[in-house]
């Protein structure tokens, strides 16, 4: 081990860090309050830690904001801010000389509420589900705005959020009970210009889509060999800035759908203030919170954690000097379930990021996995699933017609079921060309060739078939909370997934005229062989992504890969699109 990180300093892929003495500021709540649907001014709700009696200076894209923009009581700041005058943009806290993490502040017009303890209930199918706030997607002829205005007086109900690019109004209605609510999501589902009501059945999650902890390797390098990372890092760094035909790359945003991540954890510290005032140098913007270990950490880590001993690390991070300068921003809006999830998407989007990693996903009650017994993770009724599934298909329509570039890379799922079919699970099985699936697998222990189709196994609760695009290691170390110790193993299709994020992060960083279909081709032609060859007929526990075709390996009948499931390969992935960069010109 002490070898390696030798080699990595050599590679210069270790920043150093300066972090400051005591206690620094953190912000670890950013929501939208007051009223969501005003447009001037728009009202934020900080909460803070780490800040002494003197008001703090808070800046908002490296200009600070003047005092009376913001009230603070206790642990809460308030802002106002004219959209008018100010763009989506980092937001951080400058208090007794120290920085604070910066989080994304986004002018966008997509908020949505969370239900509150007291707000939710259990349905007949056991699962917690909110009682009095639902969402209306409306017809995309009629003004959404004005409809659910009209619909709310109806029912005596109050309109209190909005996804407004998609025509999409969070209400809150006049229940006390699930009784009444169904009786009144009937009521207003049967209303013309409405196309489906959206019921959010999230409880406060625990935030993990990871199947357990299983077994690893003692270091991430050995799982992530597989996909060839560190290859691919030594690559970016060696050709990108070659003398000889050398490459211009262009800054990339990245949007991750998460949680918080500890900013007190070691591969994270280095995060703070105003980033952009190092010209190529990384950004992440997040929350704070308390949990080295928590999903969000990890998801984010795996693009963006420093290079530490025993911590995480990160694969845009380790492209040092040659990097362009991408911009990691982790959100998720507010708690709200999927609905949050694509309100924050929605407001990501809009604000020019060209990937979304959605480590997240949910089976429909009485799913059944591969071996016939029920899937047992991340549920929900037939009934939010119905309006999940429309809500999705609105997003996908939207991004189509107004973001064409976009591209969201989703994990398959870790319910050993099947990825491709809406009756088992959303979003992995919608078929469009801007959602990438990611499955997930792990090393064989007795095989030792990388390129051959043994070298990894399939993670046995990794979901499967033919909408899996491609397949990365679904093991890695989470982020250690003190220096020095070494971070818990964490396994799933969550942690596979931000691997391909950062990939075509890298390569869209080569070449942004890259499309979604593009990006697809060219992950799917560089991948390596993964299990046994399929016979394309009903998928099995053995398959795991959609079989390699001889369109994928230059029109080869008797090529080995073909009909075994793909497995991402980083190195070769960044060739082609260098490649594809020397055939545009």
């Amino acid at each position: 081990m002490k070898g390696s990180i030798l080699l990595l300093a050599w590679l210069g892929l270790m920043p150093s860090l300066t972090l400051a003495e005591g206690p620094a500021p953190r912000i670890t709540e950013l929501q939208r309050c007051g009223d969501l649907l005003a447009q001037v001014p728009q009202q934020w709700c900080l909460q803070v830690e780490g800040l002494d009696s003197q008001p703090p200076v808070l800046w908002l894209g490296g200009q600070p904001l003047p005092h009376h923009a913001f009230k603070r009581q206790g642990r809460t700041l308030t802002l106002q801010l004219d959209p008018g005058q100010y763009r989506s943009a980092p937001l951080w806290l400058e208090a007794q000389g120290l920085q604070s993490n910066a989080v994304w502040l986004s002018t966008g017009s997509s908020h949505v509420l969370a239900a509150g303890p007291g707000e939710v209930a259990k349905n007949m199918d056991g699962l917690t589900t909110y009682v009095d706030l639902v969402s209306l997607l409306i017809e995309e002829r009629h003004d959404g705005l004005e409809q659910a205005r009209r619909i709310a007086r109806k029912y005596d109900a109050q309109v209190v959020g909005a996804i407004a690019p998609l025509n999409v109004y969070q209400l809150r209605l006049p229940v006390d009970d699930l009784i009444q609510r169904d009786a009144m999501v009937l009521r207003m589902g049967s209303e013309a210009s409405v196309d489906a009501v959206i019921i959010e059945e999230s409880a406060p999650e625990r935030g993990k889509e990871s199947s357990g902890t299983g077994e690893a390797s003692s270091s991430w390098q050995d799982e992530w060999a597989a996909n060839r990372y560190l290859d691919a890092v030594y690559y970016y760094q060696r050709r990108i800035p070659a003398k000889r035909q050398q490459i211009k790359v262009q800054p990339v945003r990245v949007g991750v759908i998460e949680r918080n991540l500890d900013f007190d954890a070691v591969d994270f510290a280095a995060y703070r203030g105003d980033c952009r005032a190092s010209p190529g140098r990384l950004c992440l913007f997040a929350r704070d919170a308390h949990k080295a270990d928590s999903h969000g950490s990890t998801v984010a880590g795996i693009l963006a954690a420093d290079w530490q001993a025993q911590g995480n690390s990160g694969f845009l991070q380790g492209l040092g000097p040659a990097s362009p300068g991408f911009e990691v921003i982790v959100e998720r809006n507010s708690d709200a379930g999927i609905t949050a999830n694509i309100a924050a998407s929605v407001n990501l989007v809009e604000d020019g990021v060209r990937v979304l990693n959605w480590s997240w996903g949910v089976h429909r009650v009485g799913a059944r996995n591969i071996e016939g017994d029920e899937v047992d993770s991340l549920l929900r009724s037939g009934l939010a699933m119905s309006g999940y599934e429309e809500l999705l298909e609105e997003f996908f329509l939207w991004l189509r017609a107004k973001h064409p570039d976009v591209i969201v890379i989703n994990s398959a799922g870790n319910g050993a079921s099947r990825s491709g079919t809406d009756e088992y699970r959303l979003p992995s099985s919608f078929v469009t060309e801007q959602l990438l699936v990611v499955g997930g697998h792990q090393r064989n222990r007795s095989a030792q060739v990388l390129r051959a189709p043994d070298y990894v196994v399939k993670r046995g609760s990794s979901n499967i078939d033919m909408r899996v695009d491609i397949s990365a290691a679904a093991c890695v170390r989470a982020s250690p909370a003190i220096a020095g110790d070494v971070g818990t193993v964490q396994c799933g299709t969550s942690y596979a997934t931000p691997l391909v994020t950062a990939t075509v992060a890298a390569m869209l960083s080569i070449n942004p005229g890259l499309t979604p279909e593009q990006l697809r081709m060219l992950l799917r032609r560089s991948a390596m062989p993964l299990g046994q060859q399929q016979d394309f007929e009903a998928t099995d526990g053995e398959d795991l992504t959609a079989p390699i075709l001889p369109s994928e390996r230059d029109g080869k009948m008797n090529d080995e890969d073909l009909g075994r499931s793909a497995r991402l390969d980083m190195q070769k992935a960044l060739e082609l699109a260098v490649q594809s960069l020397v055939r545009v010109r």
